[in-house]
């Protein structure tokens, strides 16, 4: 190049050479200087720098740009187009790339496709298609699990994700460079996708463990270890929050945004603004919604988020209004909104107002769950003729839509029911006339028609008493002792008395002997004398009893003064120097101090307790000890 600056093979064979050594920047700018002269030569080399550099959308452009659609073109485009999630467009390219090329990369092409077939399934819930590919690596098993989560086969996918880690085991174990370590790396994302169906299907410990130990191995793939860190923090929910301060760093790590779809990394977002939330950071949680409901202006969560952090801060008003505001801007995401306000202004005790907040709801108002509610708290606040025309709009939609439908029918028998229950008889005989000719062998219906016509039209009640059923067809053959003396039987007759004519008058001598029961030896006290006799009073408590004075208080307690530790009252006043003026104060002789022949006869001296003196003469005392302080990022 410095004989000929413009020699499109050297500059070629250079691009080339700096591609290889990951110096892509470097690559792109030698392609950028030498534009006019390389022209499209270098088009797949350009396309593949910038994809290498995460610049997708100009990799795009720059392929579509190109004269040409060579086949390694096809196969850039088509990971181009699964980075930015095309989906459609890149099965068609790989399934196109399949049918024709021949050569030692179609396994990794296969592979591809059951990549795309996998993320259709999981993030646009598109139905698995079968196209027929081969389990003959641990990748493609792998994809074919990803795919089978998506569609929730759960256990079809955890037997195909053990049949990946076999393959996986054999596949490395032949290869003699490979280490235990590396094999244990190679299965981290296998073992990963294990734990994350145990979570789905409720094994929550077991998940945890799984995931702690793909954290300890610190796989190299960043997107791996955010994932796993993120669903152990939706395991933690609100418990062990300094373990999921911890492992949200782990999705904060470089180059995360480029190896996670957007679904991913929008739940991971999500989890941040509810750790916020869980660990007290109101003004963290609050920026955290506020910038993910810009990004996502119709996604609820967001919403949802900053509703229920207002919550905690017992602002339900707030919480409501900016619910409310969110439901009247965006109609499509509503019902789930609207259900959240309801739940509010039941917490308020606004019951009224909660079942026109359900009401309002055109998608859930005539479901058999929400008509229950409707009533029942209707039922609560005593309001009877709104609950009846709850049931009123559900049967008229039912009727126009699914008539004579189970659904139907048990809507208009619950309705029958409510109304006879709070005396609305009257109300009730439509309801129970279209039941009843919907089965007239029903006689049930039938009793309760006639009762509620007897208060309205007693003819009417008569001609359908002709209906029921005589008391011969309703008779049962049962056998009344047999039943009665039946395991479940409550009540029992008792049994008629026998006849007085038949006690026939015994001969003497020939009555009936009594069984005398043995009486047991009562236990005498241990101190029991024969020969002395037993106190009478011995029956009545020792205060009660007649010769009971009380307790005598002990000598030594009343000679015992306030003076000096260790002195008696006798020897009080032969000790006071005050009262022996005309005698001379001597000095104690040396070890007579506690105990001289001053003590009086008949009670030992106290000795004083001796407490052992710090080197200052004072009684130390413990200083207190400094609170610690937690550990870095708790409270």
């Amino acid at each position: 190049l410095h004989e000929n600056r413009d020699d499109v093979t050297a500059i070629q064979c250079k691009i080339v050479c700096l591609v290889q050594n990951g110096s892509f920047k470097e690559a792109l700018n030698v392609m950028n200087t030498h534009s006019k002269v390389l022209g499209s030569e270098v088009v797949f080399e350009k396309a593949y720098c910038e994809y290498r550099l995460n610049r997708v959308e100009s990799a795009l452009k720059t392929i579509e740009s190109a004269p040409d659609q060579t086949d390694k073109l096809k196969e850039l485009y088509g990971q181009v187009l699964y980075r930015l999630e095309r989906y459609d467009e890149c099965r068609t390219v790989y399934t196109d790339l399949i049918r024709n090329s021949q050569d030692e990369y179609e396994e990794e092409r296969k592979t591809n496709l059951a990549a795309v077939v996998a993320a259709m399934s999981q993030w646009e819930k598109a139905p698995m298609e079968d196209l027929g590919l081969p389990e003959s690596t641990y990748e493609l098993c792998y994809n074919t699990a990803c795919a089978l989560i998506g569609q929730g086969q759960l256990t079809e996918a955890f037997n195909k994700l053990r049949q990946a880690e076999e393959l996986c085991r054999v596949s490395l174990a032949e290869d003699s460079d490979v280490t235990e370590e590396d094999i244990e790396s190679e299965l981290a994302v296998i073992h990963s996708q294990m734990a994350y169906i145990m979570q789905l299907e409720g094994r929550t410990d077991e998940a945890l463990q799984l995931y702690n130990q793909v954290i300890k191995l610190k796989p190299s793939d960043v997107g791996l270890l955010a994932v796993t860190a993120n669903n152990i923090i939706t395991i933690n929910k609100d418990q062990n929050v300094f373990d999921s301060k911890k492992k949200v760093k782990l999705t904060n790590a470089e180059g995360v945004e480029h190896k996670l779809a957007k679904k991913q990394l929008q739940a991971i977002e999500f989890n941040k603004a509810l750790l916020a939330m869980y660990t007290n950071q109101a003004d963290q949680c609050r920026k955290l919604a506020s910038s993910l409901q810009s990004q996502n202006p119709g996604h609820p969560r967001p919403v949802l988020i900053q509703a229920a952090q207002l919550c905690r801060e017992k602002q339900h008003s707030k919480a409501v209004e900016l619910l409310q505001q969110f439901s009247e801007q965006n109609p499509e995401s509503a019902s789930g909104i609207k259900l959240t306000m309801a739940q509010l202004y039941l917490v308020q005790g606004h019951v009224t107002k909660a079942c026109d907040v359900l009401r309002s709801i055109e998608e859930f108002k005539n479901k058999a769950g929400m008509v229950s509610a409707l009533v029942t708290m209707y039922s609560h606040e005593e309001d009877i003729d709104s609950a009846i025309d709850v049931f009123k709009q559900a049967i008229e939609y039912y009727q126009a839509e699914q008539p004579g439908s189970a659904a139907h029918l048990a809507l208009v028998r619950e309705a029958a029911n409510f109304k006879l229950k709070h005396g609305r008889k009257k109300e009730a005989i439509s309801d129970l006339e279209q039941l009843w000719k919907k089965n007239t062998n029903d006689v049930h219906t039938l009793a309760q028609l006639i009762s509620a016509y007897s208060l309205v039209d007693t003819d009417k009640a008569k001609s359908l008493s002709k209906h029921l059923p005589s008391a011969d067809t309703m008779s049962f053959n049962l056998d009344v002792d047999e039943l009665e003396n039946s395991h479940g039987a409550t009540y029992v007759r008792k049994k008629a008395g026998k006849v007085v004519g038949e006690n026939l008058p015994k001969e003497p001598g020939q009555g009936e002997v009594k069984k005398k029961k043995k009486k047991k030896k009562g236990k005498l006290p241990k101190n029991y004398d024969p020969k002395a006799t037993p106190d009478p009073e011995r029956w009545l408590p020792m205060k009660e009893r007649s010769y009971y004075r009380g307790k005598k208080k002990g000598k030594k307690k009343e000679q015992i003064g306030k003076g000096t530790q260790g002195a008696t009252t006798g020897a009080s006043a032969e000790l006071d120097a005050s009262k022996t003026a005309s005698s001379p104060p001597t000095s104690p002789r040396p070890g007579s101090v506690t105990g001289s022949s001053t003590a009086p006869s008949g009670g030992s001296v106290i000795p004083p307790r001796q407490q052992k003196p710090s080197s200052s003469g004072a009684t130390r005392k413990k200083a207190p000890q400094k609170k610690k302080k937690g550990s870095k990022g708790g409270r």
